[in-house]
């Protein structure tokens, strides 16, 4: 049986099912994007309450409104039967993936999800992971999976890479006009996962291997990291001075090359930014090698909440504070990694009444 065409002819005719496992702020949207282009969707969480919402037509992320999802209610089928992954043909993996207490990578998620899925994959399927993860992990966890299972990838089962962009409430940027990076197993799980999401966005980046894919993502936030806390530091530096850092960084923009600004602020918060430099500083230490930049930025930027503070409480006794905005950034219900969770802790060790709006 040829596998490889039954999937590419299914894509084609938009027959083919798609099952996205995770339904946080990657997968949600993503599974919508599919249900809009009028391909059904089978959304998977062990989470049941974001389950029973989702079959309410209720989001429980801000910038997916429920309008969204009572227009595509006749495609979109949220669930926590996972014995249904043997009804879908592709398999998108958008699982978390922090960081230990020693900021090493945590993948149980996504081992605990293969786990429960293996005993219903089946021949003619594709996996593909979205997931942020360090260079090598998809052939490591993944890899062994199907093996098991005795299929050969890339003629009965395939398996592709392609790590999500997702920016939550940026009005100018979405799934479909963002770029999508992605790579495969071999060159058929490659040409299948571009057809796939050839369906969905407006240009696919294709990439000579999953792990450089995979380097490329992580690559990516740590650039931000790094010039984040450049500019944080240099904000310590140019209130020494007296300085205004923003008339300075606005200047600095003005040239026409060699330069990206970057603004300072609390420190850096999300799923992304605070965590996925250190999986590359987790694989440089497996390689005995040791990298500078990301565990410098990494303290620079955790310290700028105690900075801000001890700068504004200087020469004032206060007794209450008040945080305006606890998310990472605004207009998103994101708590994870947020600044604002740590100026809590550090007022309440000072024996300040804190309140949050």
């Amino acid at each position: 049986m040829n596998y490889k065409q039954i999937l590419l002819e299914l894509i084609k005719e938009k027959k083919v099912r798609v099952g996205v496992i995770g339904l946080g702020y990657v997968g949600l949207p993503l599974a919508g994007f599919f249900a809009k282009k009028k391909f059904n969707v089978f959304g998977f969480d062990i989470d049941k309450k974001k389950v029973s919402q989702l079959k309410k037509k209720h989001s429980y992320i801000k910038h997916i409104k429920n309008k969204l999802l009572k227009s595509i209610d006749n495609f979109f089928y949220p669930t926590s039967n996972f014995k249904l992954i043997s009804k879908v043909d592709i398999i998108i993996i958008c699982l978390p993936t922090p960081l230990d207490r020693n900021k090493n990578p945590d993948l149980s998620f996504i081992k605990n999800t293969l786990n429960v899925i293996k005993k219903y994959l089946r021949k003619g399927q594709i996996i593909i992971l979205e997931s942020s993860t360090y260079p090598g992990s998809t052939r490591e966890i993944v890899v062994p999976v199907i093996k098991k299972k005795k299929f050969v990838i890339g003629k009965e089962f395939f398996l592709g890479y392609s790590p999500e962009r997702e920016d939550p409430s940026n009005k100018r940027y979405n799934i479909r006009n963002i770029p999508k990076l992605l790579s495969g197993y071999s060159k058929t799980c490659k040409l299948i996962t571009k057809n796939i999401y050839s369906k969905v966005v407006n240009k696919v980046v294709m990439m000579s291997s999953i792990e450089a894919a995979e380097f490329t993502k992580i690559f990516e936030n740590t650039f931000r990291s790094v010039n984040i806390a450049l500019v944080n530091e240099l904000k310590l530096l140019s209130t020494k001075t007296n300085l205004n850092i923003n008339e300075i960084i606005n200047a600095a923009n003005t040239k026409p090359f060699g330069f990206k600004a970057f603004q300072p602020g609390p420190g850096v918060g999300g799923h992304c930014i605070p965590i996925d430099p250190f999986y590359l500083n987790w694989v440089a230490k497996k390689n005995k090698m040791k990298i500078n930049f990301i565990g410098l930025a990494g303290k620079i930027n955790e310290m700028m909440p105690e900075w801000i503070i001890s700068e504004s409480l200087k020469f004032k006794k206060i007794k209450k504070a008040l945080i305006l905005g606890v998310a990472y950034k605004k207009n998103v219900d994101d708590m994870r990694e947020s600044p604002a969770l740590d100026f809590i802790k550090i007022l309440r060790k000072k024996k300040i009444k804190v309140d949050y709006h």
